[in-house]
């Protein structure tokens, strides 16, 4: 009853929670933003992150004190995948951030000078926002850790509870914590069900596509005569060992007290598991065998003889593919090493991540028990079968590598891959009368797949960095095509003061940084707009830069009372401003047209 209420209000979060999200105020950001850090070696900090808001990975800076100690490399989580059409793929944390900070040198850490930055999800990106924690203090009665308040300086008080509770909807953003939250709980059978789901889960994802023809190939090949028993047992023998791999990475994980999924996420580590799948695709295609020497092929088989079916090469070919699929469900394994790192807890962490396997392996004994039915004799259909799982191991290959490469590759290659899962459906090639249904419908299939390809790769020459959107960016430039409207750019009060005086139209000012997505967003779709450009024109237009948050620049804010851009405001001649009709956030153009036409009119 309690998980069907849950499900419920979820749901009612998700569909409640976009309205109330626009109708928000941005909050101040050490109200957006709560860090707080604990000594030792290393250094723990964390980040409490309002909803609605989130903060980039890539825009932390550690200093210490005293200055002959250096913050190294912090080890963080494996975040969510933010892409916006300017800045391409980011990483992005929400509801909560913790990670360790080492540091080298000699003496003990007395401060912490961190910086980061975030942004609201109704547009508002706050400059970088610098917090300086004392690492000497005495701790909280309560033993929470020490805590800063940008408003009031250094606090020992335990963090305290948000006024409102996170919404639903971003209450589930970040897989990682909420996993660490669910094993906080303590509930072992409670663990290991919700673990077996979210394995169930996992087996999905493009991840795990690679495993099936392995499962079922296994299967096919022992021929019509095996038994279902015996089709599970195998297939069973090859998850064992995939759930043995991830329990044994939880215990490890626990008595190292390090995330292993932060080295899953490696960049070179990302590159080799992906060469190993373009290989594995390439034999698929026929390009290459890939098979052991006779010898050990012999001795393997006496084995399988000896041991009545090949039991433990199963499942070490298991617990190969766990280790290859890791980087891929890193979210949820991050969640259950980053509690057995805190606690220690290596026998409750190996069983959450044993049920994991176990339910990222269930579709896969399914497959294995079906595949001596379901699946016709070995023959030319294996073919096709072949050159289908090829594609699909490009595909996760190119899915695996896709975070850390520039935007555009990754268009270019999913451009390339559907053409080419186009032309092996025979979309170009012309088809018999007397061709069979299965045939036709292959070949629209293909012809589909070609021109989804062919859109990706026009939209990736257009600007467009979202697959899923390939020509919205194409739409835009061709809605877009007037010039921008050139602003005046002002770096103080004093030349504000200065050029408010002087005007004798009605002036706009746009507060701008280049680290804005929302500010790109308006100056490429918003102000380039014909019918937007045109009302502008009538307007004195100043732009206040504030990329570099210099003194001059928080104090322009400051001034009126903004925490970053995108922020609009309207003066009459002369420097008064428009009461009310300040726009904060992303406007697209028709809205922020019939902005401009109500102000000429009021």
């Amino acid at each position: 009853m309690k998980k069907l209420y849950f499900a419920l209000m979820l749901l009612l979060g998700l569909l409640c929670a976009p309205a109330a999200q626009a109708a928000a105020e941005p909050l101040p950001p050490e109200q957006a933003f709560q860090v707080s850090a604990e000594a030792g070696t290393p250094l723990r900090v964390s980040v409490r992150i309002a909803p609605g808001y989130y903060v980039y990975r890539d825009k932390f800076s550690f200093t210490l004190t005293p200055a002959a100690l250096q913050a190294g490399a912090p080890t963080m989580p494996p975040g969510l995948s933010h892409t916006d059409a300017h800045f391409g793929e980011q990483i992005i944390y929400r509801d909560h951030l913790s990670f360790t900070l080492p540091y080298t040198g000699t003496g003990t850490p007395e401060t912490l000078s961190l910086t980061l930055q975030g942004c609201a999800d109704i547009g508002i990106c706050y400059p970088p926002t610098p917090y300086t924690l004392s690492l000497t203090a005495q701790s909280s009665p309560a033993g929470g850790p020490l805590t800063l308040d940008l408003r009031k300086g250094l606090s020992d008080a335990p963090l305290d509870p948000p006024a409102t509770p996170p919404a639903p909807a971003q209450a589930g953003a970040d897989e990682a914590t909420r996993i660490s939250r669910l094993l906080d709980g303590g509930n072992l059978a409670l663990i290991a069900a919700s673990f077996f789901g979210f394995g169930l889960l996992l087996s999905f994802t493009p991840c795990t596509l690679p495993m099936v023809p392995i499962v079922s190939s296994i299967i096919v090949g022992h021929g019509h005569k095996l038994s279902h028993r015996r089709a599970f047992a195998l297939s069973s023998a090859y998850v064992l060992g995939m759930a043995v791999t991830y329990a044994g990475a939880g215990v490890l994980a626990g008595f190292s007290g390090q995330l292993l999924s932060v080295w899953l996420q490696n960049v070179w580590v990302l590159g080799a598991f992906a060469l190993i799948f373009v290989v594995l695709a390439l034999s698929m295609f026929g390009l290459f065998e890939l098979q052991i020497p006779a010898r050990w092929q012999h001795k393997l088989s006496a084995s399988a003889h000896h041991h009545a079916g090949s039991m433990p090469q199963l499942a070490i070919m298991g617990a190969i593919s766990a280790l290859i699929v890791g980087p891929c469900v890193a979210a949820p394994l991050a969640g259950a090493l980053l509690y057995i790192a805190k606690t220690h807890d290596a026998v409750l962490g190996g069983l959450a991540l044993f049920a994991l396997g176990l339910g990222m392996g269930l579709p896969l004994i399914i497959v294995g028990v079906a595949a001596r039915r379901l699946l016709p004799k070995p023959g030319g259909w294996m073919e096709g079968v072949k050159r289908f799982f090829g594609l699909v191991l490009l595909g996760t290959a190119l899915y695996l590598v896709s975070p850390v490469l520039p935007p555009l590759l990754p268009m270019l290659g999913w451009a390339a891959l559907l053409i080419t899962g186009g032309v092996f459906l025979r979309a170009i090639d012309p088809l018999p009368d007397q061709a069979h249904a299965a045939l036709r419908l292959f070949k629209a299939i293909g012809i589909l797949l070609l021109l989804a390809g062919a859109a990706i790769f026009i939209g990736a020459l257009a600007g467009s960095r979202d697959p899923l959107q390939p020509l919205a960016g194409l739409r835009a430039g061709t809605a877009n095509a007037s010039e921008a409207p050139r602003f005046t750019r002002i770096k103080s009060n004093a030349e504000l003061d200065a050029q408010l005086a002087a005007s004798t139209r009605p002036v706009m000012l746009d507060f701008y940084a280049d680290w804005c997505v929302s500010c790109k967003e308006m100056e490429h779709r918003t102000f380039a707009d014909p019918q937007v450009a045109g009302q502008l024109a009538s307007f004195t237009l100043l732009q206040a830069d504030v990329t570099d948050n210099t003194p001059d620049d928080r104090a322009l804010l400051k001034r009126f009372g903004l925490f970053g851009p995108p922020g609009i405001l309207f003066f009459r001649p002369g420097g008064e401003e428009l009461a009310g009709k300040r726009v904060i956030g992303f406007m697209g153009a028709e809205e922020f047209a019939q902005h401009l036409r109500q102000l000429t009119t009021d």
